[in-house]
């Protein structure tokens, strides 16, 4: 098959899609021009992330100190106190009252058409990070959570930025060693002990981590506690390189 009747194939299931399921707007409901996208309104409203950033962890700054213009590296003070464990990181919007919505309704009301939407957001904002990487993988849900949730939201991410680009996924590369509680009433402290030694390479995949550079895929940037440590996990196992690539990320107030 040509890449013309491709495409006209794909068109085709487009319009048969939008007969049977109108597109709405992913945040608000009302009516938009095509599947998975957002009315004038709410894309307005979202808090796009982008440079300056911290060259670390993906912290946005309010203003560029040109730095980079002398070949010095952007970080930001949290970063140069204590460096993470990953190597990069970097995230599509903020986590506020405009985007909490409809990630929440991904996350946990079955919203999973949203999947391809939000995948092709984080192949243009992480393609950097993308095709650098030699695999991609998803931050993993213990087994119990994902038997109640039936699904993992990370993965579905993971899997479309990963076909965008081409780049090789290993869903399962790393698993929960144990159940841990939600890490969403637990301030920073907790939270990392709440994760602490929680992840662990799969065995059936320790060769394919040696000497490579991994993507981890995650929903939301809170604190990074979770996805540091699942890069220490994988640094165990023999990643050279570990970069995260999140839809959201939580933003706190400098004085915070």
């Amino acid at each position: 098959m040509g890449p013309f009747a491709g495409a006209v194939i794909r068109r085709a299931a487009a319009m048969i899609v939008d007969s049977v399921l109108p597109p709405l707007c992913l945040a608000c409901g009302e009516a938009v021009d095509s599947q998975g996208g957002l009315c004038a309104a709410c894309w307005a409203g979202i808090a796009w992330l982008g440079p300056p950033w911290c060259e670390g962890c993906g912290l946005p700054f309010e203003f560029d100190p040109g730095l980079r213009a002398h070949g010095e590296t952007l970080r930001c003070g949290a970063c140069l106190r204590d460096p993470p464990a990953f190597d990069r990181a970097r995230a599509v919007f903020r986590y506020d009252a405009a985007s909490r919505g409809m990630l929440l309704a991904f996350k946990h009301a079955d919203r999973t058409h949203a999947a391809p939407a939000f995948g092709r957001w984080l192949a243009r904002a992480g393609d950097e990070l993308l095709s650098s990487a030699d695999l991609v993988a998803p931050v993993p849900l213990h087994w119990m959570r994902l038997a109640w949730r039936r699904y993992n939201q990370s993965a579905l991410l993971a899997k479309v930025a990963a076909s965008i680009v081409e780049r090789p996924l290993v869903p399962d590369l790393l698993v929960r060693a144990r159940h841990t509680p939600s890490q969403g009433a637990f301030g920073p402290a907790a939270r990392r002990r709440n994760v602490r030694g929680a992840f662990r390479v799969h065995p059936r995949h320790g060769a394919k981590v040696q000497g490579r550079r991994i993507l981890l895929v995650d929903d939301v940037f809170t604190t990074g506690a979770t996805v540091e440590e699942c890069a220490r996990a994988l640094r165990r196992g023999g990643a050279v390189a570990v970069d995260v690539l999140t839809l959201a990320r939580v933003v706190r107030p400098a004085a915070a």
